[in-house]
């Protein structure tokens, strides 16, 4: 984490006295050495921080190195802030014109004063590491040696009592390794460090069955700092020493290419399994799948690895297996032999069992570490434990194993990912976490940078799914078409983030915790703060602020934002009771995120002209619905949301999104990326339409309250936003027409297309946008199929109609929708008959049918039999009869023929449902015999309402 803020104030500094160089004579010396000084330390802090645990006084060193590199940009930030503060408007802006040049002396002065001290701290730091001795040699030998090969023999010594839930996999693989088809197959088992991969690996390895009916074996462990070269010779000397021959001699002073020949030559007319255990990275398999000989021998290569990458590339993968945490039972079953010797639970501790079982989530070595050190406690220190697991992992030896295992993928991470993966803990424990939302926020702290080619969004989601791939961050829900849409962090991983970030300012806690913190805290969140509590805190050093889980009563005037933290970058009240826009704002010169999403604030003063650094904007779910024309003012604002959106129920309104009135400029602001939703009604309607027009940047684009006079001037706007990605657009009313034919073609990078209102037809420009993945029409109102123009498109996974199409009939063609995987057809008022001719929508996993009244159940089910890949089906108030046909008993006798097999075939849905509007909640219903009564019992219930007789 020294090595982060290093390079990232590195970076800063040569920004700096490029562009302030005029304001800094005298000094720009002094900062030049400093950075050349801090850029030769970074080198070796990379290896120095793995190896700081166990060398305390390269620890202390590293420590005073961040601290140095925290200062100096708390001084530079405090200058700029000096500087912004000389600004004014007119009699004000001349004043502060004469002022600002004794001004400017006085922050010359200070700033150098400051330097020079900075200087002298990073010349005593130098000096310290070479008094110390601090070399890359001795930091690299640490944990990544002995105690990395530690960790895998105590894998390796697990009790095969202690092993739940993994007899049926340890056969199948057994299976596939003894009895499979010819030929060199590869089997990659991968999961998060504790779920049990080298354990599983190794039951299979010394099973007799493998031993005895394959020749030569080898258990090879790839270290994260491995050579190809050591691991030949290792391989060499096992298979040697399996049939007590000596290994050849000068294996030692070999290259690559003749050790790789050594191994081919020996296994070429053998059967081998070879297991590698722990594989970090591919380039560990490229540098050695050219000594594997693929014979007609049935010989197998088993890889552990944590990195989901690493088990789906290199080699031609024969199978796959990501192993699964351990089910509620599994776990119960492994922590109770653990903790009480396989004893049953006492009841007076199965409470307080279950809590902590909670949190190991299924790791097993979690689990059996865990309940390992609870077994040697009484039962009045089992609460105690529970609350400071954090703790735990840092303090107890016999936790020691697990902090370091859940340390490995940390500790293998780049400098650029360890800021952005300890960032994650600032987050409470169990928050889902909105990817989007993370990934500004790691933009705003500076720990995402454009790439070539690349822009920081871009790039901090490739960062996040490296994070998933190694499996240091779940995925908590994911798109059909492989967007991710929000993650968490593994309890226990969490805990042990937390534990490492305390030390290096990212705090979380909840305020009745009553932490005292330390002045130079950078990244704080908050949990559970009211009545003005955090105008106690006095934190000058504070970069980002969250707030999580703020008291649902507060007063208008409650403090959100502590006074003296002038510096913050990150400022996140999303969720909080405030209801007005706090006054201290303004004045937080640097600050780049603002997120007062879910809040109840109203009105946006037009003070928020003065953050000319803001970046993001976050206004969604709030009671704003226009802003000032000081907005404009804000030339670096990349991201603006201002909108929100109501759940849909049957009684909802024709458009459930709001918009804001966008002011006067808006075309100004060149450096939007996203704008949603900006209203198209209101007196500016047509320039606010032309003036889209200069927002070349923009990615995403959503329009509300369209009126058909704006349709042309929106095109025209919409043809010069050649980078484009979705597009949102909702007309004024459910009967005014949207046409968007005046657009000759927009970018076809388009990859989302929602649109809300009347079509007297699809756009032309529509059935080409070969990258389109998600389309959405609402109130269209065709009157000839949408789906002949839609069918072809070769990206698309998911499709929505929405009171859509006014048509009887619907037909699948053979062939078409050849990626769709979620398909809605919802308030078809008019449809009777969907069909599906040869192989149309082989890829569909999701079907949802909604408020189709007239529609047949009997060509649906006929349909559902060919979407053999089908997980999901859902029916969202339909008539109680038609559910009630998917029952097979459903009108009292048993259907023959086609019609019975068909329904059926429905019991291999995983999730089938029917669902109806009931009380203000939406009631759930499956394929149960309960299903059944629960339906049936609704028609028996229904009050019929008889007209009056006159």
């Amino acid at each position: 984490m020294a090595e982060s803020a290093v390079s990232f104030l590195v970076e800063k500094l040569a920004t700096f006295v490029e562009k302030e160089a005029k304001l800094l004579k005298g000094v720009c010396g002094k900062i030049e050495f400093i950075r050349f000084e801090l850029e030769s330390m970074k080198a070796f802090l990379k290896s120095a921080e793995s190896s700081q645990e166990d060398d305390p006084e390269l620890k202390v060193w590293i420590k005073q190195v961040r601290e140095v590199a925290h200062d100096t940009e708390d001084i530079l930030d405090e200058f700029m802030l000096n500087l912004a503060r000389g600004h004014g408007h007119g009699f004000m802006r001349y004043f502060h014109k004469i002022k600002s040049s004794m001004q400017n002396l006085k922050a010359r002065h200070h700033i150098s004063s400051k330097i020079d001290e900075i200087k002298s701290r990073v010349e005593s730091i130098a000096e310290r590491r070479q008094r110390y001795n601090f070399t890359e040699q001795s930091a690299s030998a640490s944990t990544r040696g002995t105690s990395w090969y530690d960790l895998r023999e105590d894998a390796l010594l697990v009790k095969e009592g202690d092993l739940v839930g993994i007899d049926e996999l340890r056969e199948e693989i057994i299976k596939w390794l003894v009895d499979g088809e010819s030929g060199l197959k590869v089997l990659s088992i991968s999961g998060m460090g504790g779920l049990g991969k080298t354990t599983l690996a190794k039951r299979v390895y010394d099973n007799q069955q493998v031993k005895a009916n394959i020749q030569s074996h080898a258990w090879i462990n790839i270290s994260q700092s491995h050579k190809i070269e050591n691991i030949l010779r290792d391989m060499i000397v096992q298979l040697h020493k399996e049939i007590e021959q000596p290994a050849p001699q000068g294996i030692e002073s070999a290259d690559r290419i003749k050790l790789n020949q050594i191994v081919k030559d020996f296994l070429q007319q053998k059967r081998y399994v070879i297991v590698l255990d722990d594989v970090w990275d591919s380039n560990a398999l490229d540098g050695i799948k050219y000594a594997m000989p693929n014979s007609s021998f049935c010989s197998r290569i088993l890889i552990t690895t944590r990195t989901a990458d690493v088990a789906t590339g290199s080699f031609n993968q024969s199978k796959v297996y990501e192993l699964k945490p351990l089910s509620p039972e599994e776990s119960w079953s492994l922590f109770c032999k653990k903790a009480f010797c396989g004893k049953p639970c006492p009841l007076h501790l199965e409470h307080l069992s279950r809590q902590i079982l909670k949190i190991c989530e299924g790791l097993p070595l979690a689990i059996v570490t865990i309940g390992g050190l609870l077994s040697a406690k009484d039962g009045r220190e089992w609460e105690m434990i529970s609350r400071s697991l954090a703790a735990e992992l840092e303090s107890n030896d016999r936790m020691q194993n697990l902090r370091k295992i859940l340390s490995l993928s940390y500790d293998d991470l780049r400098y650029d990912l360890k800021s952005c993966f300890l960032y994650l803990g600032v987050f409470p424990k169990d928050h889902v976490i909105e990817c989007m939302r993370l990934i500004r926020l790691w933009i705003a702290e500076g720990f995402v940078e454009e790439r070539e080619r690349m822009t920081r969004e871009e790039v901090g989601q490739r960062y996040l799914k490296e994070l998933i791939n190694r499996s240091l961050v779940q995925i908590a829900e994911k798109t059909l078409d492989g967007r991710i849409k929000s993650c968490r962090v593994h309890d226990l991983m969490h805990e042990s983030i937390i534990s490492k970030s305390r030390d290096i300012n990212f705090v979380s806690f909840a305020f009745e915790q009553k932490v005292e913190l330390h002045e130079r805290v950078r990244h704080l969140s908050i949990q559970n703060t009211c009545n003005n509590a955090l105008k106690q805190l006095n934190l000058p050093s504070l970069r980002s602020l969250l707030i999580f889980e703020s008291a649902t009563s507060s007063s208008s005037n409650e403090q959100f934002v502590p006074s003296g933290c002038q510096l913050l970058r990150v400022l996140d009240l999303g969720g909080s009771s405030l209801r007005k826009f706090p006054q201290e704002i303004p004045v937080l010169f640097h600050l780049k995120y603002l997120s007062l999403r879910g809040t109840k604030v109203t009105i946006i003063p037009r003070s928020i002209g003065k953050l000319q650094n803001l970046e993001t904007l976050d206004l969604k779910h709030t009671l704003v619905s226009e802003l000032p024309v000081e907005i404009t003012k804000l030339k670096k604002l990349q991201y603006l949301l201002v909108y929100s959106y109501a759940e849909y129920t049957p009684s909802r309104p024709f458009c459930s999104t709001t918009g804001f009135l966008a002011p006067q400029g808006i075309g100004a602001l060149a450096s939007l990326q996203k704008l949603c939703h900006v209203k198209a009604g209101g007196d500016q309607s047509k320039n606010t339409m032309q003036e889209l027009g200069e927002l070349c940047r923009l990615r995403r684009l959503g329009v509300t309250d369209l009126k058909i006079d704006d349709a042309e001037e929106l095109c025209h706007s919409i043809e010069k936003m050649t980078e484009l990605r979705s597009l949102n657009v909702t007309a004024e009313s459910e009967s005014e027409v949207i046409d968007l034919d005046f657009l000759s073609s927009p970018t076809p990078l388009l990859q989302r297309l929602y649109i809300e209102g009347c079509l007297k037809k699809l756009p032309h420009w529509l059935p080409p946008l070969n990258n389109l993945a998600r389309v959405q029409l609402r109130w269209s109102r065709l009157k000839s199929s949408p789906l002949i123009a839609l069918q072809n498109l070769p990206n698309l996974v998911e499709l929505e109609l929405d009171n859509a199409f006014d048509g009887e009939t619907l037909v699948f063609e053979d062939r078409g929708f050849s990626k769709l995987k979620k398909l809605a057809l919802l308030n078809l008022e008019n449809l009777r008959l969907v069909s599906m001719d040869g192989e149309a929508m082989p890829c569909l996993q999701t079907l949802i049918i909604g408020r189709c009244r007239q529609l047949d159940w009997q060509s649906l089910v006929v349909i559902t039999r060919s979407l053999t890949l089908l997980k999901y089906l859902r029916f969202d108030e339909m008539p109680e009869e038609f559910a009630l046909a998917f029952f097979s008993d459903g009108s009292n006798r048993m259907r023959e023929g086609t019609l019975q097999d068909c329904l059926e075939e429905l019991k291999r849905i995983p999730q089938v449902y029917f669902i109806w509007w009931e009380e203000d909640r939406w009631v759930w219903y499956d394929l149960s015999l309960d299903g059944y009564n629960a339906i049936k019992g609704r028609v028996m219930n229904r009050v019929e309402v008889l007209p009056e007789v006159s």
